[in-house]
């Protein structure tokens, strides 16, 4: 809607100055590691290989989702028995 156009501007902006001011490539750097600015990596220690793989399964879901839906014609929730309304 109209209403929405002003709100996903200011996120394409806000989003765009990270990438081009905050979040620059390093070359010292492996890809994505743009560092710990909150400090948080004291406070959480998540070994990268274990997010990897959470990852990794997620797509795994998700893609089993997808074919579910090609064969049965059912998207997620309907092939659980709910019924969304609508």
């Amino acid at each position: 809607t109209e209403a929405a156009l002003p709100g996903i501007a200011a996120l394409v902006v806000f989003s765009g100055l990270l990438e081009l001011v905050l979040w620059k490539d390093d070359a010292n750097k492996d890809p994505g590691n743009f560092g710990d600015p909150l400090s948080w990596g004291e406070s959480i220690n998540v070994e990268r290989s274990y997010e990897l793989n959470n990852g990794r399964m997620a797509m795994l879901a998700v893609l089993g989702q997808f074919v579910a839906e090609l064969v049965t014609g059912k998207d997620a929730v309907e092939q659980l028995g709910l019924q969304l309304r609508g």
